[in-house]
């Protein structure tokens, strides 16, 4: 199948089940004219990918695109440019990133890892086997709530594209849960603490909200993101309709599951939409999250800006109305804790970050300098 730039842009488009529009047409006429491919990556692995393209699926290296920068380093859902033939193949560029989800890593450098890029719909699957964990589900919230802020960042260094990922907390395995007065409150303990957020309860074994949620996900590109067990895999072949990704029975005795889903994977839903599975998340450290983390903590925010004073900090300073408001219980002391612990963390965060960039930046000037120094000693060699 041959591309042109005439059909870039037309519903026919080989690459619109995978959300190719006329905005990603007019950002790639560039490359278009430089006889590149437009795709989009449905995996990654070992430095390669798997690129879907007009012509078909490739594989394709990775090793045009910047390796140094840990958060331009090529994702499961990023659109790039590639080669049109040639043995191997490669991506030559990325193209801008409308959105991300964002982390920290695990390692000391305080860099962030990208999870999924491109995306409509950031669903947060929550297992109802297990107690709920209402401190990490806020931790995803106030991740998935700055995916929007953090896309300014990625892509080819290029102004961003202004794009919103709504956030969507799904409650699994709601078979597990027969009472529907049980299920009810379990829902509004949720929504309680996701302002904003839809919640849905839903079951692969029975079919419960599936069709809620396929509607929620048939337009634009979704991922799926949790912890081992929490049903994402399952869900995902029943969107789907057949087994495409692998699962395993969770552990009894504490409901997780066993990472049986290993890469990011890119997935067309035959009712519509992209969906990408991932795989579970140990720790999901915050990257850049302070505009999150207000969202998540809205009601916070709100009393703060009550208090007598503007710098107060909310411990036993006279007219604080937060303190007033967990006095008179309509503030939770657990919610309180909670946003000052993710408040905490993101600025330490932020600070390692400052200071890696400040050394890089410091390390690279030394570097210009001494080519600069070398290729003056070279000139006056030459001169005598």
């Amino acid at each position: 199948m041959s591309f042109s730039i005439s059909q870039a842009s037309t519903p026919s488009h080989p690459l619109a089940p995978y959300g190719w529009d006329d905005a990603w047409a007019d950002t790639f006429a560039p490359y278009a004219e430089q006889g590149l491919l437009p795709g989009r990556v449905v995996r990654v692995d070992r430095g390669q990918c798997d690129v879907v393209t007009p012509d078909g699926v490739i594989r394709a290296d990775t090793a045009f695109v910047v390796p140094r920068d840990p958060m331009r380093i090529v994702c499961t859902g990023d659109w790039v440019a590639v080669d049109p033939g040639g043995d191997p193949q490669f991506v030559r560029t990325l193209l801008p990133r409308r959105t991300a989800f964002v982390r920290s890593t695990s390692s000391q450098r305080s860099e962030g890892q990208v999870l999924a890029t491109n995306i409509d719909h950031i669903v947060i699957c929550v297992s109802l086997a297990v107690e709920l964990d209402l401190g990490r589900l806020e931790r995803f919230l106030a991740l998935a709530m700055s995916s929007t802020a953090g896309a300014a960042l990625l892509g080819d260094g290029s102004r961003p594209v202004e794009h919103e990922a709504r956030p969507l907390v799904l409650l699994t395995k709601a078979d597990l849960v027969p009472d529907v007065v049980t299920l009810s409150h379990l829902v509004e303990d949720i929504e309680r603490i996701a302002p904003g957020v839809q919640v849905l309860a839903v079951s692969s074994a029975t079919g419960e909200g599936v069709d809620v949620f396929g509607a929620i996900v048939g337009g634009g590109t979704s991922v799926l993101l949790g912890t081992s067990g929490a049903g994402k895999s399952t869900l995902a072949n029943t969107l789907l309709g057949e087994d495409v990704m692998h699962v395993q029975q969770a552990r009894e005795v504490d409901g997780k599951g066993r990472h049986t889903t290993t890469t990011r994977n890119l997935l067309v839903l035959p009712g519509g939409g992209v969906l990408i599975d991932t795989p579970g998340l140990r720790g999901v450290g915050l990257w850049d999250a302070e505009v999150g983390v207000g969202q998540v903590f809205s009601e916070i925010e709100d009393l703060a800006g009550r208090c007598r004073f503007h710098d107060c900090a909310h411990t036993s300073e006279p007219g604080c109305a937060v303190m007033a408001a967990i006095e008179d219980g309509s503030l939770p002391e657990r919610r309180l804790d909670s946003y000052r612990k993710l408040l905490r963390e993101n600025h330490r965060i932020a600070a390692k970050t400052d200071a890696r960039l400040r050394s890089e930046t410091l390390r690279e000037w030394k570097r210009r300098g001494a080519e600069g120094r070398a290729a003056m000693e070279m000139k006056r060699g030459r001169t005598r």
